[in-house]
């Protein structure tokens, strides 16, 4: 009887610890390579993309305008609407490139 209740208190072992923690880090795995990694692959192709504009580039606007680069710095964006129209945005701003002045 003795002998049953020193084995009743112990610690679990090393290798018990381990089999209990897989599963989480599995999980862990998992979420990484379906989530974390391919959003870090869209940032990287969004900021290449925000990095290549350039003037006379044809581009849509995360609302849904588009217009062409008439003017562009660091942060700010001037796009030509129509003929007489020119409106001013965030670089951020820019969803997508329609087509670009090498095009």
């Amino acid at each position: 009887m003795t002998y049953l209740a020193e084995g009743a208190g112990a610690s679990p072992s090393g290798l018990d610890l381990l089999i209990s923690l897989w599963p989480i880090g599995l999980m862990f795995l998992v979420l990484y390579f379906l989530l974390i990694r391919p959003q870090q692959k869209r940032q990287k192709t969004r900021n290449a993309m925000l990095n290549a504009l350039k003037k006379g580039d044809k581009v849509v606007t995360i609302g849904g305008l588009h217009g062409t680069i008439v003017e562009i710095t660091d942060d700010i964006v001037v796009l030509r609407v129509n003929d007489a129209s020119k409106m001013t945005f965030e670089r951020s701003a820019v969803n997508s490139v329609v087509s670009s002045q090498d095009a």
